[in-house]
């Protein structure tokens, strides 16, 4: 009888500063979309985990919410996620958007950081298709004189150059272990904060300047059909009166063009009809509730 394969598993932290590409680099690993992507910063609010096997090994991908200056309660509720997710983790990814060509001061402190509180950490330069190699080199050079970094890793993300190689050492370096979750699952977002997650990201893409970080979106219910489909009723909160009529638009186009996205997308991502319901309403505090911040797994104290 032959002896049974050993398994080995890892946690590995996303960290970097908001826009980095954290939620790109996820989403490839996994192999599916399970955290959400927009042009604007701040866009994950939770530590979001992707699950990626690579042969007898499997990664857990923690996305963790940009790390910068909070100004505010959320803000700082995302902030310290971020950095428990490095505290949690075997090993750690930093994230560094190539195309800022030198660190800053934001840099510097996150680096400072890491120094003090990750185990193990690797240097990602991300978006490298948009920068001469030569400046990629002597970018290299000052990130690694600020802090120690085990290996230096060169990709671009979103076109998937040199991503493979990350996932490799990632794999190699996975402490022998038994698998923390089903070989079928790619992540652990329940599929009612996904279908949310899904429809704030159509919010974020479609409306402008503050106005998304004014908003949250909560699954209200969730009913299941013979036929395989789903309703999905959501309701998109926002602070102020003037702000719901900005996201419902004239005669209703933005959220109409909203779930539509959102519907579209939700039936890729959970191979079934959906049908989507999305009602705006306000709630001037929503920002402060501490229910919000349990259904994300912020701490409301942070």
């Amino acid at each position: 009888m032959s002896a049974p394969v050993a398994t080995c598993c890892a946690v590995v932290a996303l960290v970097g500063a908001p826009n980095a590409g954290k939620s790109t680099l996820l989403n490839r690993a996994v192999g599916t979309k399970v955290s959400i992507v927009t042009h604007k910063v701040q866009t994950t609010r939770t530590r979001v985990r992707g699950i990626a096997l690579r042969d007898g090994t499997q990664l857990i991908f923690m996305d963790t919410p940009g790390i910068f200056a909070p100004k505010d309660r959320l803000q700082r509720a995302m902030v310290a996620a971020a950095w428990a997710g490095v505290q949690d983790a075997d090993l750690v990814v930093y994230l560094f958007d190539a195309q800022r060509r030198h660190p800053d001061e934001a840099a510097e402190a996150i680096v400072k950081g890491l120094t003090e509180k990750a185990r193990r950490r690797v240097l990602v330069l991300n978006k490298i298709d948009a920068v001469p190699r030569e400046q990629l080199l002597g970018l290299a050079e000052e990130m690694n004189r600020l802090g120690g970094f085990e290996r230096t890793f060169m990709i671009s993300a979103l076109g998937g150059d040199g991503v493979e190689d990350l996932l490799d050492y990632l794999s190699e370096q996975a402490p022998e272990g038994p698998w923390l979750f089903p070989e079928d699952q790619v992540s652990d977002l329940p599929m009612r904060l996904l279908a949310a997650e899904v429809t704030r990201e159509k919010l974020f893409l479609n409306l402008h300047q503050e106005l998304p970080y004014s908003l949250t979106v909560e699954t209200e219910a969730w009913e299941e059909f013979k036929d395989g489909s789903v309703k999905i009723d959501q309701t998109v909160y926002l602070q102020r009166e003037a702000q719901k009529r900005i996201a419902i638009g004239a005669g209703g186009r933005t959220i109409r063009k909203v779930r539509e996205q959102a519907q579209a997308e939700l039936q890729a991502l959970f191979g079934r009809p959906v049908h989507l319901y999305l009602f705006v309403k306000v709630r001037e505090r929503w920002i402060d509730d501490p229910a919000r911040y349990r259904e994300w797994g912020l701490d409301w104290q942070a």
